[in-house]
């Protein structure tokens, strides 16, 4: 059977890398490709394939929640995320998203494709960076797992969060997820008192730390 595949990043050089890496196999195929969570989600769902190669940091819509609803929508297809991340609150995440598969970019060249038959054969891929992770996770309990982006904000103030820290204004915003600049700024008014961050300066280093959004971005 050949594995139809949808590559996720918004750098170019990676996709092409990885579409160079994954066509060498005749029992893999590229179907489509994306440089943001929004357009990985809608291709998902318009290509149906088998995998998404998913980049955790991405614009508009991170991999996290473009993960989470294509979960919900094509709950058959398997999600292997690459990142950078390899916190704790991260990486559970990405797992509670619904991802079958972690990898650090660093190994993705060596490991790619081993996870890709892992997860098409229904288990779990971890690189063994985020396998020492997990296990120290249930070492030491759950730390402070409790103060993730993850657990602290509702999707919706995720999203928000990540387009300030983009630079996008509250008009835009609110044109973007189609809401009043009222309820945007309601929003942005929660997720600082959440957060206890007083500024959109701070705001952006958070979502940065948190993976929500990166420097690039």
């Amino acid at each position: 059977m050949i594995t139809r595949i949808v590559l996720a990043d918004d750098h170019v050089i990676v996709r092409d890398g990885l579409r160079s890496l994954l066509e060498q196999h005749t029992d893999m195929e590229i179907v489509g490709e994306a440089e943001n969570g929004l357009d990985a989600v809608r291709i998902t769902v318009g290509k149906e394939p088998h995998v998404v190669v998913m980049d955790a940091s991405m614009p508009t819509l991170n991999g996290i929640e473009a993960t989470r609803r294509i979960r919900a929508q094509r709950p058959a297809v398997r999600v292997i995320c690459l990142s950078m991340h390899c916190e704790n609150g991260f990486v559970s995440a990405m797992l509670e998203a619904g991802a079958a598969g972690y990898l650090l970019k660093d190994c993705a060249s060596e490991e790619l494709v081993r996870a890709i038959h892992v997860v098409m054969a229904g288990q779990v891929y971890l690189c063994s960076g985020i396998g020492r992770v997990i296990a120290e996770h249930f070492k030491v309990g759950n730390g402070d797992a409790n103060a993730s982006v993850f657990s602290i904000l509702t999707e919706k103030e995720r999203t928000v969060l990540q387009l300030l820290a983009e630079g996008h204004s509250t008009k835009q915003i609110a044109e973007r997820l189609k809401l009043s600049a009222k309820t945007i700024a309601s929003h942005r008014e929660h997720i600082m008192q959440k957060t206890g961050i007083p500024n959109i300066a701070g705001l952006t280093k958070y979502a940065i730390q948190q993976g929500l959004t990166s420097l690039d971005t």
